[in-house]
């Protein structure tokens, strides 16, 4: 397939999941489809905010008892993240990311740079940001927060679904 195929497409990622390994997939596919030329959209609900989380900008400020706690204990950014199989206290983590060093791949925050810096258009849910109790400036600056709604619009406006 030529590149002149796929200019002018769009592609619609939905991140749900809070886990390195997913996120990384979620990435590399948006890295991916931007060196084509394909516009790219990540909406990221619930867990999938994890991944936006600027840990240089966290607060406790404001935020109910329940907010502050969940906070704390939750990851404060990409490289906070479990992976989703084998896990083992962060030994499969650490693990995979020794494995990964050693075939020279880029880590997570790699792959997120790269999305921020080649325009991949990055959403926050608006519910899931307010039920957790997240504040907009705890996130990375490119985060736009949006209603579901607004995120369907988009996707069903776009070429390619995915779920990740």
């Amino acid at each position: 397939m030529s590149d002149s195929s796929v200019k002018g497409k769009r592609l619609n990622l939905l991140l749900f999941s809070g886990e390195y390994d997913k996120a990384l997939a979620a990435l590399t596919i948006a890295n991916a489809a931007r060196e084509l030329d394909v516009e790219v959209t990540i909406f990221c609900a619930f867990w999938g905010l994890f991944i936006l989380r600027n840990p240089e900008k966290m607060t406790l400020e404001d935020k109910t008892a329940y907010e502050k706690m969940f906070s704390s204990i939750t990851p404060k950014g990409p490289e906070e993240l479990p992976l989703s199989k084998m896990n083992m206290a962060n030994i499969g983590k650490s693990m995979l990311e020794k494995m990964m060093e050693n075939a020279e791949a880029p880590k997570l925050i790699d792959f997120l740079k790269g999305a921020r810096k080649k325009g991949v258009k990055f959403y926050g849910c608006k519910m899931s940001v307010e039920v957790m109790g997240f504040k907009k400036e705890e996130f990375i600056p490119e985060l736009e927060i949006i209603t579901a709604t607004d995120y369907l619009k988009n996707a069903l406006n776009s070429d390619m679904q995915l779920f990740v």
